[in-house]
């Protein structure tokens, strides 16, 4: 009698996805992230509003939102907004190209050279702690009251995270790099454009970055004094006048750009370091 054995069900090398109605209903985490962005100030906006109607905060000090907005697109409408908006963008790509060709080289060179760094590094370490503003005296009485002073304070703002960050970035870059590049003969200036450059753009990116920013903030502190134009004279000359609303104007559009240039540097951070991940 023939006895039937069973069979056995196929075997397949494709796992098995058990996927839950939690996991998809999941929201994308870029997404996510894209709405707390968006949402999270509106909601700061939302309570200093209720908080201005409802005379808890002093109005006087404290505008409501919706007055600045009605401020803003004035500022905007008779184009007072836009000309010292433009001022100030002119002068802060000016210092920022000027502070960060220098820094970057500087930077690079420390971290490649021995002697260059025991020369310099002591001259920058030892005059970063100065505050940037208090040399705006000492500027402006080299440069006077014109454009070159404020190109000049956005510059050493940009300098200095540009320079100490590549430095950094040279420095922890793997010795055998190094060594691979001088076994195959590479120049110096083929070990700085293939070997120094790429593995400490990431920290480059992060200096630029706070660079920019304390760029920002110096041209800002410069039109206050020194200046009959730009943002940061619309907010002393506002202050002069006593039009709160105009001030605050002034300090969100300079948040709006700064938040604007951090989104900039970031995107060609991606692009010329497609290496890095970010979770």
């Amino acid at each position: 009698m023939a006895i039937s054995t069973p069979t056995r069900p196929a075997v397949t090398s494709e796992p098995i996805r058990i996927t839950s109605s939690a996991q998809r209903r999941r929201m994308p985490l870029g997404l996510r992230d894209r709405l707390l962005a968006v949402a999270t100030p509106l909601a700061l906006l939302a309570v200093w509003e209720v908080l201005a109607r409802a005379a808890v905060i002093d109005t006087r000090f404290f505008p409501a939102p919706t007055d600045i907005f009605a401020q803003l697109v004035t500022l905007a409408t008779t184009g007072e907004l836009w000309s010292h908006m433009a001022v100030s963008l002119r002068r802060l790509a000016l210092g920022f190209v000027v502070g960060v060709i220098p820094g970057l080289f500087i930077g690079v060179a420390m971290g490649l050279f021995r002697p260059v760094r025991a020369a310099v590094k002591p001259l920058i370490s030892g005059t970063y702690p100065i505050p940037k503003s208090a040399l705006l005296p000492l500027i402006l009485l080299i440069f006077g009251l014109g454009e070159t002073s404020k190109v000049a304070m956005v510059a050493i703002g940009v300098f200095y995270p540009v320079a100490l960050n590549a430095l950094t970035g040279v420095a922890q870059v793997a010795p055998i790099y190094y060594d691979v590049s001088k076994n195959f003969g590479a120049s110096r200036w083929q070990t700085f454009r293939t070997v120094a450059i790429p593995g400490a753009m990431p920290n480059i990116v992060t200096g630029i970055e706070l660079g920019a920013g304390l760029g920002l903030i110096l041209i800002a502190i410069a039109e206050m004094v020194g200046a009959q134009s730009g943002l940061g004279f619309m907010i002393w000359n506002a202050w002069q006048l006593y039009s709160v609303e105009t001030m605050y104007v002034g300090l969100v559009v300079i948040a709006l750009i700064g938040y604007a240039v951090s989104l900039l540097i970031s995107y060609l951070g991606r692009l010329v370091t497609p290496w890095q991940t970010t979770r």
